[in-house]
């Protein structure tokens, strides 16, 4: 007997490819985030620009190819970003279909909740961000206020952005003592050549339940060769500066992955982050459509444990102390150097000492050759 509902139908492109957002957050979003920061022209000098009719090819794009899931903030392009999106959505009357996020920012304006609701045309946001954490704010009063919004309507998930891990920790700790909602998802600069993110900030969202929303993961078309990094450093289109000693190396080291796989170097970059870590959503922005389209390419390929660790080592990443003693890496090769900082009780030295146990593993990112 047949099922009385049809399957769904085969995706078009791995966009398509739907993915859980968090395990505290029951919401289906597209594999990667589109960034909305560049559309508009109001701050161009400090974000870059992108006119009305490229910001909705590229939001047409971004749909026609599965993606569902945008991010922006009431501060982007002075609130063009956001009044921009609203009007596309009301234009295509796609609303509903779109998971949106936008932050609120520190009050250097009158900016609120309330009126990203209005210039989003949007009865409700479906994630509001902490944009960045102050050092004034105190917890139960944040906590409280944001539990607020979600009560009212306004808001169905909360998001933290640019705060220390030990800040988050202790906000949602709070809200759970007081019956009040938690942060779901962080959002941090997190690339092939700036790993800091992984120190504390993905150990703590792993633990909470939270999603990570790394920015900056094409490192702002730092990852390039040495002839497009001299074209780029004569243009400076946008935000991008000159390429530190680092990114340079990490891109020779990209470009040879890259070569192997016959794609690009943003891709590897890309998908070496998505690999790192479950409920990883890379935020992308850009201003052309073919960029774009290259980054939903990317979301096919999938890299090895060789190509991880080439990787992770051109990055001379430095998780510092305690995560480095407790690995065991500090003490050289007679130790277990496989995970630098502990994925759980299995990575722990002073564990092993004990004897032989089993463990159960830790949940991994999704890997497209195992999608069916």
């Amino acid at each position: 007997m047949a099922p009385p509902f049809p399957p769904a139908p085969a995706p078009e492109s791995m966009l398509f490819r739907h993915r859980q957002l968090t395990p505290t957050a029951n919401v289906r979003v597209s594999p990667i985030c589109l960034g909305a920061m560049n559309f508009g022209d109001a701050d161009k000098a400090r974000l870059g620009e992108c006119n009305k009719e490229t910001s909705f090819e590229i939001l047409d794009t971004f749909k026609g190819l599965g993606g569902n899931f945008i991010d922006t903030a009431n501060g982007y392009q002075a609130g063009q970003s956001e009044t921009w999106l609203g009007e596309w959505m009301k234009s295509r009357d796609c609303r509903d279909e779109m998971v949106l996020a936008t932050k609120y920012s520190s009050p250097y304006q009158k900016h609120h909740p309330g009126k990203s609701n209005r210039t989003l045309e949007a009865t409700e946001l479906n994630l509001l961000y902490v944009h960045w954490w102050d050092y004034a704010t105190n917890i139960p009063e944040l906590m409280t206020s944001l539990n607020d919004l979600v009560s009212s309507g306004k808001v169905n998930y909360l998001g933290v952005s640019d705060t220390p891990a030990w800040v988050i920790a202790k906000a949602n700790q709070y809200a759970r003592d007081h019956g009040l909602r938690q942060f779901v998802v962080h959002q941090g600069l997190w690339n092939a050549a700036k790993r800091d993110f992984e120190r504390d900030i993905v150990p703590m969202c792993k633990d909470e339940g939270m999603g990570l929303i790394p920015w900056g993961t094409l490192a702002q078309g730092r990852f390039q060769t040495e002839a497009t990094f001299k074209e780029r450093e004569k243009n400076n289109p946008g935000r991008q500066g000159k390429p530190s000693v680092l990114e340079k190396r990490m891109s020779k080291v990209l470009e040879s992955i890259a070569a192997s796989k016959n794609t690009n170097i943003t891709s590897i970059a890309m998908i070496y982050i998505m690999q790192k870590a479950p409920y990883v959503f890379p935020l992308v922005g850009g201003r052309k459509v073919e960029h774009l389209k290259g980054n939903v390419e990317a979301l096919k390929l999938v890299l090895t444990d060789e190509d991880m660790t080439k990787i992770d080592r051109a990055s001379r990443f430095d998780p510092g102390f305690p995560h480095i003693f407790l690995s065991g890496s500090q003490f050289g090769e007679d130790q277990n150097t496989e995970h630098e900082i502990p994925d759980g009780s299995k990575d722990v030295w002073l564990t092993q000492v004990l004897g032989t146990f089993d463990w159960v593993e830790s949940s991994k990112p999704i890997i497209p050759s195992e999608q069916k």
